[in-house]
């Protein structure tokens, strides 16, 4: 069974950073993507970055220049490094996996990840 398990929010002061994990767990496809997606209360969940098999990385641009999403095949790990931390990122942050084809907008679409995280809270102060 798939199961991805994020870890690595808290509470940090504007400017701060943060690095999150999320483990893999039961997930053979060799072909895939995966994604982080963050929930503010009362919004909609929203995509932040991705990574493909392929090595290919994409970033949403309200974090380009911040953050950097990485892995770790030999731990089944994903990695957001989050730099020059804002007010505006806070959230509740989440991992997903999906197939392999994704691209362009598609990435940032949740109705295409067939597995999530239990999420992680990110709370960033001014």
């Amino acid at each position: 069974q798939v199961q991805l398990v994020e870890s690595g929010g808290g509470s940090v002061q504007s400017g701060g950073s943060l690095r999150l994990s999320c483990v893999a767990s039961g997930y053979t496809y060799s072909s895939y993507c995966m994604g982080w997606f963050r929930q503010a209360p009362g919004k909609e969940r929203e995509g932040v970055a991705f990574m493909c098999d392929t090595g290919s990385t994409s970033l949403a641009d309200s974090v380009k220049g911040r953050f950097t999403i990485s892995q770790d095949n030999a731990k089944n790990t994903m990695y957001l490094q989050m730099t020059s931390l804002k007010p505006e990122d806070t959230g509740m942050y989440y991992c997903a996996a999906g197939p392999g084809w994704l691209y362009g907008a598609g990435l940032a679409d949740i109705n295409e990840y067939d597995y999530w995280g239990q999420g992680t809270q990110v709370t960033v102060s001014s």
